[in-house]
């Protein structure tokens, strides 16, 4: 599912227009996005939680040619998806 689908997906759930769908959803996605610059954490009770990590610089090996090259360190985006949420994932067989 793409953002348009999604957009598609929550107007017709909920009846609000496609565009103000649309608003919402930005405003929701720069929210979290904000909160995880600043080092929040952002928890949706149920859905799951967003939070920024770190990853230590390390080395690597170029697969092409076999050197040795240094990563750096980053800073990471993490999420652990919530207890109801791993449940209804779990419970459905495809």
């Amino acid at each position: 599912m793409n953002k348009q689908e999604l957009i598609d997906a929550v107007a017709a759930s909920t009846g609000a227009s496609k565009s103000a769908t649309g608003e919402a959803i930005d405003a929701v996605i720069d929210a979290i996005t904000h909160a995880v610059v600043a080092g929040k954490g952002v928890q949706l009770i149920g859905f799951g939680s967003f939070s920024q990590s770190t990853r230590a610089a390390r080395t690597g090996r170029n697969p092409a040619t076999g050197d040795t090259i240094n990563i750096a360190a980053a800073k990471t985006v993490k999420f652990t998806p919530g207890k109801a949420f791993k449940d209804v994932v779990n419970s459905r067989r495809s």
